[in-house]
């Protein structure tokens, strides 16, 4: 209870904080939202409307009480309710993100049990190297650069139709599919970004999986049951994993947020219309409502997987039965 109380503290800190900031930073919502030839009077009459000509405090405690009362506000730029806004777009980063979470740990901790089981040797180092260097590149530059060489570059150098693959949006335009015809669109657009977020999130797991089975296969107790004549698999499969799977707990629960919120520069380069390039757009038209809304929703999960993820570490600390 102490620890859930403190989890709500802190999420009431981040808010709080996120509110003050975009109410303080440049531009004004109104002047983006009224046409040029409007004037002076209809900006203020627009401000008034949006409660933007209230003190600080005040519009701080309207926000906060509505949000206490399950309403975020409404979006000032489509006037519709912010839940609604979102709830449009959380399908499309949860299965974009979700599947890529999926596909980071099954390649991310096998390449990383590879890695440790070989370290020292030629394939511990290339992949080490591969995977520092697609974990550090941008993943804008990465997702242009698939554009360049899978949509732009397929079709300028005559590769296969099956090595075209389309750059934007969620489906084909002016076409109308139904079935398994649409869901084979759906997975072409869905190739490159799922690439993009998958080769990432899995050179970050590798490198992590990499360093908690060297230690674990470091530790007198796995050289006493090799020396007794263990299996190799039996060893990875009932000794290692068992003792790196609070630690991949962990850092399952600190991807978790990336399913909805990692995928901002991959949804704006791809044209997905997921809560990451809600957010970009929300901030640039200064639409306080649904940036305030996402920010809740982004704090929550960050908050509460990690809170779910330390109060799970003692159910699977395989020491719990000795």
């Amino acid at each position: 209870m102490r620890r859930f109380g403190a989890a709500l503290l802190l999420l009431w800190l981040v808010v709080t904080i996120t509110f003050a900031l975009v109410r303080l930073a440049p531009g004004d919502p109104s002047a983006l939202l009224v046409p040029p030839t409007a004037s002076a009077a209809d900006a203020a009459r627009l401000r008034a409307e949006l409660g933007l000509d209230r003190p600080l405090a005040m519009q701080y405690a309207h926000w906060m009480a509505g949000v206490l009362r399950g309403n975020l506000g409404e979006s000032f730029a489509t006037r519709r309710p912010v839940a609604g806004v979102l709830l449009d777009a959380l399908p499309v980063s949860v299965g974009l993100g979700g599947t890529a979470l999926i596909i980071t740990f099954l390649i991310g901790v096998p390449l990383g049990i590879m890695q440790a089981a070989r370290r020292g040797r030629f394939l511990d180092h290339a992949l080490t190297t591969i995977a520092t260097l697609v974990y550090a590149a941008p993943s804008y530059w990465l997702a242009l650069a698939l554009v360049a060489v899978f949509t732009y570059g397929a079709a300028t150098w005559g590769l296969p139709p099956g090595l075209r693959l389309p750059a934007f949006g969620m489906q084909s335009p002016g076409v109308e599919l139904h079935d398994a015809a649409r869901l084979m669109d759906l997975a072409r657009h869905a190739v490159l970004p799922l690439t993009i977020l998958a080769a990432i999130g899995a050179a970050g797991v590798a490198r992590y999986a990499r360093t908690s089975v060297a230690d674990v296969l470091s530790q007198e107790w796995v050289r006493t049951a090799r020396a007794k004549g263990v299996s190799p698999r039996r060893v990875y499969l009932h000794h290692v994993l068992a003792n790196i799977l609070p630690a991949m707990v962990v850092l399952f629960a600190l991807s978790l947020p990336g399913v909805i919120a990692g995928s901002i520069f991959v949804e704006s380069v791809f044209a997905w219309p997921g809560m990451g390039r809600l957010m970009v757009s929300a901030i640039s038209a200064r639409d306080y409502p649904v940036v305030l809304g996402a920010t809740i929703w982004y704090a929550a999960l960050v908050i509460f997987a990690n809170l779910g993820a330390d109060l799970a570490l003692p159910f699977l600390d395989p020491r719990r039965d000795v």
